[in-house]
């Protein structure tokens, strides 16, 4: 493990993220900074509104019921309000339950889930108008992904925490949300130094459930929030943490990623270059390895290329991604279930090439019905995936692809993308960001007032507040007032 500098002399990284976190708050960051926050913020209450009948959600929303009392946070959807971190807790299982949430690729992690929900809580608490809000939401997800690129391994390819089996979303995302929290709160820099030493002892997560299953994945960023808010507030009551517990014998990089990490990372152009920016909006609800597959499929479909009239077809993809998405390869092309389909190069690009929904392809494309549908594992089954150590070179920082199909008529159609939709070098248009907000929000709100949430939100930049944004994604008949609702038992 290195360092950037070492010695007696060294400042501990928490005190320059700390003072980092300071500096942004009171001076404000830029308008263009602002803007894109604001976006993230309409893609993770579209995602939370969409999931918000899902069992685990439900489960989260009963046991915070159980606690009791009533508190200042809306959970998104809902007119129901309650104690700040038990509000984080239900809303940031609401933003990841769909696996729908933005990526950041470098640091391997999703940024958002867990830091919106838990600003969007204290922000709503607090009073907090839009750009207070926006830029407590900036610097946290700063914060989280270069923890994250620090336990990037060039060597490996891949996220430290990854490959030990730890989730790097929730364990950097508490972190995340600690700094976000202490902004608002309007903390100081030792007290946000102090938040970042309490957050890196209550963070966690393990990725055993992506293997053998169970649902406890889903609560994670709820998790990760609900700790972040709960670090600061225990620091600005006096509890305070190691000023070295990042890099430290006993810290937060040796203890998650052994001696490989790279803790100068987390510093390497703070403040200068933004890893905010890099974020990558998904359109597809899909594992994100497989969506340059599909926007090459979608392509070919717009020229013409029709998925009955494919005879073969070839989708290459770097080694690292094969992994996830083409192995093993008969099982790829015979999905069980729909989640399953949902990482499958040959699946995901046979429903892009027959037509599926929302932006190219949609949940209704993932049921277990649709997994099962002939045509669809027909045309999988004469699709291959293959690794490409041509595209290793671009990998993490993109997702190529590169689709070759022969058709009936004895021609073949290739098309190269050298990275996915939804990120800076392709990002989704707006129509395509409101289109997917609306299908999401759709599901829990009518359209007048989805469109009211998006105007709201839009206009965070300038103004407005968390609380104006959260009353509107609530249904528009507030309930009479009544008995506290009843604890819901977790859904099977």
């Amino acid at each position: 493990m290195t360092t950037t500098r070492s010695g007696p002399a060294a400042e501990p990284l928490v005190h320059r993220l700390a003072a980092f976190a300071a500096g942004a708050r009171d001076r404000g960051l830029p308008a263009r900074l602002r803007a894109e926050a604001a976006e993230r913020v309409l893609d993770c209450l579209g995602n939370s509104l969409l999931a918000r009948d899902e069992s685990a959600p439900r489960a989260v929303l009963a046991v915070a019921r159980d606690w009791g009392g009533t508190g200042p946070a809306h959970v998104i959807g809902s007119h129901e309000k309650l104690a700040v971190p038990a509000a984080a807790l239900v809303n940031g299982t609401l933003a990841h339950a769909m696996d729908f949430d933005d990526s950041h690729m470098l640091s391997v992690l999703h940024p958002s889930a867990a830091v919106i929900p838990a600003a969007l809580a204290v922000a709503e608490a607090t009073g907090a108008c839009g750009p207070q809000l926006l830029d407590a939401v900036t610097v946290g997800t700063e914060v989280c992904i270069r923890l994250g690129i620090a336990g990037y391994d060039p060597d490996l390819g891949n996220s430290l925490f990854f490959e030990r089996g730890q989730h790097a979303t929730s364990i950097c995302g508490t972190l995340g949300a600690a700094v976000a929290t202490a902004m608002l709160l309007g903390a100081d820099e030792d007290t946000i130094g102090a938040a970042l030493g309490i957050a890196a002892s209550t963070g966690a997560g393990l990725l055993e459930a992506n293997r053998t299953g169970g649902t406890v994945k889903r609560v994670h960023c709820g998790w990760a929030a609900h700790a972040g808010v709960a670090a600061a507030q225990l620091a600005r009551a006096g509890i305070t943490g190691p000023p070295t517990v990042l890099e430290g014998r006993f810290g937060f990089f040796r203890a998650w990623c052994g001696d490989r990490a790279r803790p100068e990372a987390v510093l390497d152009g703070l403040g200068e270059r933004w890893e905010t920016s890099e974020i990558i909006v998904k359109p597809y609800p899909c594992n994100h390895f497989t969506h340059p597959g599909i926007d090459a499929a979608l392509r070919l479909r717009a020229l013409g290329v029709r998925g009955e009239d494919v005879v073969h077809g070839e989708l290459r993809v770097p080694t690292a991604m094969h992994r996830t998405i083409g192995e093993p390869g008969p099982a790829k092309a015979t999905p069980a279930t729909g989640y399953a389909a949902a990482f499958s190069g040959p699946f995901t690009v046979a429903t892009a090439l027959l037509g599926g929904g929302g932006l190219g392809v949609w949940f209704d494309d993932f049921t277990d019905a649709a997994a099962h549908d002939p045509a669809r594992r027909t045309l999988a089954g004469l699709i291959r995936c293959v690794p490409d150590p041509a595209l290793d070179a671009l990998f993490p920082t993109r997702l190529p692809a590169v689709l070759r199909v022969g058709t009936r008529d004895g021609q073949t159609h290739e098309i190269q993308v050298e990275t996915s939709k939804g990120g800076p070098d392709a990002p989704l248009t707006t129509t395509e960001k409101e289109r997917k907000f609306r299908l999401s929000a759709g599901t829990a709100l009518p359209p007048r007032r989805a469109d009211a949430v998006l105007r709201a939100v839009r206009a965070l930049p300038e103004g407005g507040s968390a609380a104006g944004v959260l009353a509107l994604c609530s249904p528009e008949a507030a309930p009479e007032p009544s008995r506290p609702s009843p604890a819901r038992p977790p859904a099977a």
